[in-house]
């Protein structure tokens, strides 16, 4: 899917995402069969030689993706489902210290943009799309795009190409026309007076 990628070989080779994914597969292996002192230091391992940290205790599903990966953590609790494709920096993160669920839940088809947070044992729909540098506290339906910090829904869902990360709403414009509306009626109504 990566219109950069010249050719199997290089994807191969040179895709430090791919590469975690198939770390973490092994290390889940070892986790789920109650070897979690390797697992770790396979995830460890992993972590050092392509800058994404992957807890072998995370379940993910088929044709899973981190395009520019470096940077990415997800946690032991999290849960991620198929088709779901993560930009740099992304954390998948917890907000607890208990021995429970504390990390998300991703839906299929779930897109979360270059240095977006996601906190807590919440659930992000199928097919959402989380934006660039957003933080989401809280749970997202399914086919709805969130935005800003703290992350708000915007109008419409998620309809679009999944890679077409570019169409996301522009929040700072959104807000500038809201300023400039409220200021244009405060004109009007001082021109009244």
């Amino acid at each position: 899917k990566d219109p950069a990628a010249r050719s199997r070989v290089e994807v191969l080779l040179c895709y430090p995402g791919l590469h975690a994914v198939w770390l973490h597969r092994a290390a889940h292996r070892l986790w789920k069969a109650g070897l979690y002192l390797p697992a770790r230091l396979l995830s460890q391992l992993s972590r050092l030689l392509t800058g994404i940290e992957i807890h072998p205790g995370a379940e993910i599903g088929e044709r899973f993706f981190i395009d520019h990966g470096m940077g990415v953590v997800i946690g032991e609790t999290a849960e991620i489902g198929d088709d779901v494709l993560l930009y740099q920096g992304v954390v998948l993160g917890g907000i607890s210290l208990e021995h429970k669920k504390r990390h998300p839940t991703l839906g299929n088809g779930v897109v979360v943009g270059a240095g977006a947070v996601v906190l807590g044992a919440i659930k992000i729909g199928d097919r959402s799309r989380i934006g660039a540098g957003s933080v989401v506290l809280h749970e997202v339906p399914p086919d709805t795009t969130v935005f800003g910090v703290p992350a708000h829904s915007a109008r419409g869902g998620a309809a679009g190409a999944a890679l077409d990360h570019n169409r996301l709403p522009d929040h700072c414009a959104e807000q500038m026309r809201h300023i400039q509306e409220k200021l244009n009626a405060l004109r009007s109504e001082l021109a009244g007076k």
